[in-house]
């Protein structure tokens, strides 16, 4: 016969853990689901305990701000395994973004132009942001259109891999335009599952379990 999930004792177990279980669940009335996310509705916090141990599991508060709080039955010690089993699939899986800039002159070549438009394609298809400018000297800032025209042209040779997140704008000497990558156009390079709520308090209890 299993026992009921048993807590680290200490201040430092204690501090770790993020959820209430079983006993140390104070509100009287608890919305609950079973291990497989059907819903046995809004119970006394007595009767959910007496379902969960007769099952052999653990009653575990998962969205304690819903009202009232959602509950479920599951095994506790299982659930800590496998959730840190997905925490660290996810951080070896996720790709860090940084910024990437290309700089232009007012007065630059075809050659130049298509050289650093490549390595802004590159940095694009790898998920990271580019941010493109166009650099003024003397009197060449009174002749922004230039540049306008020449971002505009950036813009459109990478529009079938990225989209503009921040449109032109000047800053100082400089004229400025930042582009993301396209989700819809750059293959991820892993997808990622899609969970489909039952009810809008069913659906947030679960995207909070996830968060955590």
């Amino acid at each position: 016969m299993r026992r009921p999930y048993i807590p680290p004792q200490g201040p430092r177990q204690e501090t770790q853990r993020k959820h209430k279980i079983n006993d140390e669940i104070g509100a009287p009335e608890v919305r609950v689901l079973d291990s497989t996310g059907t819903p046995l509705g809004i119970l006394p916090r007595r009767e959910a305990l007496r379902i969960a141990t007769q099952r052999e599991l653990d009653l575990v508060e998962i969205a304690p701000q819903a009202n009232p709080p959602v509950c479920k039955i599951i095994d506790y010690g299982k659930f800590v395994y496998e959730q840190q089993k997905r925490e660290k699939l996810q951080k070896k899986s996720q790709t860090q973004t940084t910024l990437k800039e290309v700089r232009f002159k007012a007065g630059t070549d075809t050659h130049d132009f298509d050289f650093k438009t490549r390595h802004a394609r590159e940095f694009l298809e790898d998920g990271h942001k580019v941010k493109a400018t166009v650099m003024f000297k003397g009197r060449e800032v009174l002749h922004k259109e230039l540049g306008e025209v020449l971002l505009q042209r950036f813009i459109d040779a990478l529009a079938d891999v990225s989209k503009v997140d921040q449109p032109m704008r000047m800053e100082g000497r400089f004229l400025g335009v930042m582009l993301a990558p396209e989700s819809k156009k750059v293959p991820k390079k892993k997808d990622e599952p899609k969970t489909e709520g039952k009810g809008e308090v069913i659906k947030q209890a679960e995207e909070t379990e996830s968060a955590e």
